[in-house]
């Protein structure tokens, strides 16, 4: 009896110590998704941002070329939906199949998500072409203020005092740019440009902060799935509307006829000009897959978290390629976003701390149960 006793109780332990083994081994797994997505993000909109700059500063004028490029690299998706579409579906799944959304809801969901993002890659494409790169990149930041509050809205997140503090922060950083139109990188832009870019840059941030926060809840509410595929799925079929709503538009606006004439005028040739729209639409790309697939992963505040990372590249880049002065505002307003991401990362740090404090005493409850 006793015999028995004691092999239920290491069988019992086996299992035990062979969950958390496996437990582990998922959650690096995680952790080395979530960082090879991180990259992407970052690698993304760095390259992105500093090519759609460099598209104008060469000659390029049209506004619905650059807004175009930003989605048009939707087909580099489908390889990955059909690598991670199912070839068959196993029989435990059934009921997933039953909860799937109709064909009507996903049409819905992605025509308002992609007529969205047209917008605001308008609005973002205004602001690039107004606005000095750098400046452009740290009012962009604005967005994660916007993004949290629809989060608490939409997304059930949580405000603790270093996530406000960031949020503040972060907030501080974009809106000191405003103040320093004196300077002598934007004497070189007329008042009512800056203006505009800055208005539509914050106008695209707001929007972009509520699309965050409603992609979130359609993988959360709507789509309910735990395959990457519904990953590729958002891109392709948000970023595919977006574009035939913008080719719409540059087809309407007439500039498709100047699309010859721009090409032959390029600063740096005909080549150059291909290569670098070809370049931005596949940096996009890039992007998307490293922010949705974190929305997806994480939730949308810490992708725009990670996206706020990005800020100190792209000034520093702007420096190196475009000879622009990196002056006392902005560096106070870089050192402020740092401080405002250092902040959001010290809560996220915190929270992990006490998710593994309650799963070690968890653990520790079973072992004196098995004992």
């Amino acid at each position: 009896m006793k015999e028995a006793e004691e092999q239920a109780t290491n069988t019992a332990e086996t299992q035990l110590y062979g969950e958390r083994g496996f437990s582990k081994v998922v959650q690096y797994k995680r952790w080395i998704q979530i960082a090879i997505l991180v990259m992407f993000l970052l690698f993304g909109e760095s390259t992105a941002t500093m090519l759609g700059r460099l598209y104008f500063n060469k000659g390029g004028n049209s506004k619905w070329m650059a807004a175009f490029v930003q989605t048009a690299g939707f087909p580099l998706m489908f390889p990955f939906i059909f690598l991670f579409s199912p070839s068959k579906t196993p029989q435990g799944h059934h009921h997933q199949l039953a909860g799937k959304p109709s064909w009507t809801t996903l049409a819905i969901l992605y025509t308002t998500l992609g007529i969205s993002l047209a917008v605001d890659c308008m609005l973002y494409t205004f602001g690039l072409n107004f606005l000095p790169v750098s400046t452009y990149s740290l009012i962009s930041a604005s967005q994660l203020a916007f993004n949290a509050f629809f989060s608490y809205l939409f997304n059930g997140q949580k405000f603790t005092p270093f996530i406000a503090n960031s949020l503040v922060l972060l907030s501080f950083s974009s809106t000191l740019l405003v103040f320093q139109s004196d300077s002598e990188e934007t004497r070189r832009i007329s008042k009512s440009k800056y203006i505009i870019g800055f208005v539509c840059t914050v106008a695209a941030s707001t929007g972009y902060g509520l699309m965050m926060s409603m992609t979130q809840l359609a993988f959360q509410k709507i789509l309910k799935s735990t395959s990457h595929k519904a990953v590729f799925d958002m891109i392709m079929y948000q970023n595919m509307i977006a574009c035939v709503g913008i080719l719409v538009g540059l087809f309407a606006s007439g500039e498709w006829k100047v699309i010859k004439q721009e090409m032959r005028g390029f600063e740096s040739g005909s080549v150059s000009y291909i290569m670098i729209l070809l370049g931005t639409a596949v940096s996009w790309q890039v992007f998307s897959a490293g922010c949705v697939g974190l929305i997806f992963e994480v939730s949308s505040l810490f992708a725009n978290i990670i996206s706020t990372l990005g800020i100190p590249i792209v000034p520093v880049l702007g420096v190196i390629f475009f000879d622009e002065k990196l002056n006392g505002v902005k560096v106070i307003s870089m050192l402020l976003a740092i401080w405002g991401f250092v902040s959001y990362i010290y809560q996220h740090y915190l929270d992990d701390s006490k998710e593994k404090a309650k799963e070690r005493r968890i653990n520790h409850d079973r072992d004196v149960n098995l004992a």
